[in-house]
């Protein structure tokens, strides 16, 4: 797929098939994570694939929506707040470094023709704790990934005159 054909094709996926995910997409995917950039390239997370059904439904009694619980892999995005690059006032930018990088992982997972879902709603502090996730570490965003079983419409979206401005 084109670049800007698999940006108009990617939608959030709340349905999905549970057949297995091809390793080597998953593979395609990891490098297409790799590949993101991060402030100074600190490169300051980790991305877990979970394919084992007992740590999804570890996950899924943290994020408790049916939807999640049919999708064969489950991303956990995970960010170090102490290592990423630091604001001049102190403050991480851990939070872009992760939504670059989980943008990659979204956009590679389309043109694999696989589905996601952006999940931050939930409990940081529980998912960390059923996950065992330790300090500096934390669990900053999750999502499903398999097969779509859904192809929803694209969404309404603003006029891009309101979102994208060229000054001269």
């Amino acid at each position: 797929m084109k670049f800007y054909d698999v940006v108009k094709k990617r939608r959030s996926i709340r349905a999905y098939k549970g057949d297995p995910i091809d390793m080597e997409a998953l593979a395609r995917i990891g490098e297409a994570v790799n590949l993101a950039p991060s402030a100074c390239n600190i490169q300051p997370w980790c991305f877990r694939i979970i394919l084992n059904s007992d740590i999804r439904k570890s996950i899924c009694s943290c994020y408790n929506n049916e939807w999640i619980k049919q999708a064969p892999a489950i991303v956990v995005a995970l960010g170090n707040r102490e290592a990423a690059w630091k604001r001049l006032e102190g403050g991480s930018i851990i939070d872009v470094d992760i939504g670059i990088a989980m943008e990659h992982l979204v956009l590679a997972a389309t043109a694999e023709g696989l589905g996601t879902c952006w999940v931050c709603a939930y409990d940081v502090k529980r998912m960390n704790s059923v996950l065992g996730i330790l300090p500096p570490w934390e669990v900053l965003a999750i999502s499903p990934l398999g097969k779509p079983a859904e192809n929803p419409e694209a969404r309404k979206r603003k006029p891009v005159s309101e979102v994208f401005r060229i000054i001269e």
